[in-house]
Formats: C-alpha cells, sequence, structure tokens
C-alpha cells in the first residue's frame, strides 16, 4: 500500500461481509451493514495503543473511507477505536 497515515491515525481494512445467514439464506447487498470490525494495515507514528496487524472493534460512523487498489479502507483517529481483539 502507497499510503502511510500521520500523527494519532490509523489505516483499517473492513473485515468480510457475511453473504448467507446461518439458516442458508443469502443476503442481498441493499440489507447488509457495513461491519464494525477490522484489521489495522498502517498506524502513525503517534499511535500508543494499536499496531499493524491487530483486530479492531471500531465505531459504526467512524473515520473516513477510500478505496486503495480496489479494496475499501478506512482512515480514522486511535480514539475511534473501541477494542482490540485478543
Amino acid at each position: 500500500m502507497g499510503m502511510k497515515p500521520l500523527h494519532d491515525r490509523v489505516i483499517v481494512k473492513r473485515q468480510d461481509r457475511e453473504e448467507k445467514t446461518a439458516g442458508g439464506l443469502f443476503i442481498p447487498d441493499s440489507a447488509k451493514e457495513k461491519p464494525q470490525g477490522g484489521e489495522v494495515v498502517a498506524a502513525g507514528p503517534d499511535c500508543a495503543t494499536v499496531k499493524t496487524g491487530d483486530a479492531v472493534l471500531f465505531a459504526k460512523y467512524a473515520g473516513t473511507e477510500f478505496k486503495v487498489d480496489g479494496e475499501d479502507m478506512i482512515i480514522m483517529r486511535e480514539d475511534d477505536i473501541l477494542g482490540i481483539f485478543a
């Protein structure tokens, strides 16, 4: 990836969305909600808590979405991250 976050910013790649329910029903794109979890792809130099590769949970409307090489990414402040999965 050719982008480096500044200060306390973090770049997160969203988790893949579920295509069908536990019962086997397929979910149309219009009914899907965006996942609130993902993997940290890059962290700025002032980030004290998260690091690259961490699986995180973030606020529903956190950050700014953008695309890099056809992949959806989000850039957000470290404060927008609610927790790190252990």
